[in-house]
């Protein structure tokens, strides 16, 4: 007896084709010679820093290498980031306890925390009450006109596209905090004690040779240089991505592949922009192959915007600069707005139907 066909709807077979594409061509190989050169060659930098700060002593020459350490923690920060995404090993354990030891012992953060946030992301990036990344904090992401403000606040919101990169300064603290926090919950947290042990060592170690080594001003000055650049690098390389793209709604019926090429945009730019953002420039591509190794993506980018432009499936790139003057102009639009964000026809489309 012949079995019946089984039709999948189009959207599936459409993005089915692109994976096989994309497996033939050998792009979702592990890349261990890269992964080997890149994570030497940004622990050899932090061995380095750490030998200049005993070279230089008291000074406030000191801080230049606590703000050149924002930035290579931020480069670990990219590799925990790998790792996390099961890019690096083919291994899963192996992947989760890599981005563990250098989000911990290293930059100072939770692994588990950010890997349960970042996973939220990923699967409804820019989807309201389902993407962490949108929730509104002290900067709001999409309009709320029935949201009541103080006349401050809402001051503050009309103009906050402005000082959206100058908050970014504090940033760092915050991830800091968020981690702690995620590791002092009573709720189940993966690798508890492993990871209070690790943030334990890492600021006692930290902190100690900070307040021994220099006076208390200048060890305050360091610490505050290397959390602010922290933060910022952070922020200016993950908000290009999918701030001021479309927001969908709570109930929006979209598929997976339209789901993240729509809310996310490319950075375009030469090889060193690509070691500038980790690899994020490539965002449509990392969306969609989550576990693709970092090297492997602007490959894959041949691939997936001629798929795209063939099913006029909107693939968004532009200029680093032109992203932040979107962002800036997108945000200070929320905090004005008092409209149905979600007129947009092709937002709407995804609208589920009575």
């Amino acid at each position: 007896m012949t079995s019946p066909t089984v039709r999948r709807p189009r959207a599936a077979t459409d993005f089915s084709q692109l994976v096989d594409t994309i497996q033939a061509s050998g792009l979702l190989e592990r890349r261990y010679g890269y992964y080997v050169f890149k994570i030497g060659g940004v622990l050899a930098a932090f061995v380095g820093l750490w030998v200049g700060f005993a070279f230089i002593g008291n000074s406030w020459a000191q801080l230049g290498i606590a703000a050149v350490l924002g930035i290579v923690l931020t480069h670990v920060a990219f590799l925990s980031h790998d790792a996390a995404h099961r890019q690096i090993f083919r291994s899963g354990n192996a992947n989760e306890w890599l981005a563990t030891w250098m989000a911990g012992l290293v930059v100072g953060m939770s692994a588990t925390w950010w890997i349960r946030k970042h996973t939220k992301h990923h699967a409804n990036p820019n989807q309201i009450n389902k993407d962490p990344d949108i929730e509104p904090t002290v900067v709001v992401f999409y309009p709320q006109p029935d949201r009541q403000r103080s006349r401050f606040a809402a001051f503050m919101i009309a103009r906050q596209g402005w000082w959206f990169f100058p908050i970014l300064t504090v940033e760092g603290l915050n991830l800091h905090a968020q981690s702690m926090v995620t590791l002092f919950s009573r709720g189940p947290v993966k690798r508890r004690r492993v990871e209070l042990t690790m943030l334990a060592a890492r600021w006692a170690l930290y902190l100690t040779a900070l307040f021994v080594i220099l006076s208390p001003g200048i060890a305050a000055a360091f610490l505050g240089v290397q959390l602010a650049v922290f933060g910022v690098y952070m922020g200016c390389t993950f908000a290009p991505s999918h701030k001021g793209m479309p927001v969908l709604p709570e109930d929006a019926k979209i598929d997976f592949f339209r789901r993240q090429v729509l809310t996310s945009r490319n950075i375009t730019g030469s090889q060193f922009m690509t070691f500038l953002m980790g690899g994020l420039n490539y965002q449509v591509e990392h969306h969609l192959f989550p576990s693709m190794p970092r090297p492997n993506l602007r490959y894959a980018r041949a691939f997936v915007k001629p798929f795209c432009e063939e099913r006029s499936v909107p693939y968004t790139e532009t200029s680093l600069w032109k992203a932040y003057r979107i962002v800036v102009r997108y945000l200070n639009k929320v905090g004005l707005s008092a409209r149905d964000p979600f007129q947009c026809p092709m937002v709407a489309g995804f609208r589920p139907r009575g």
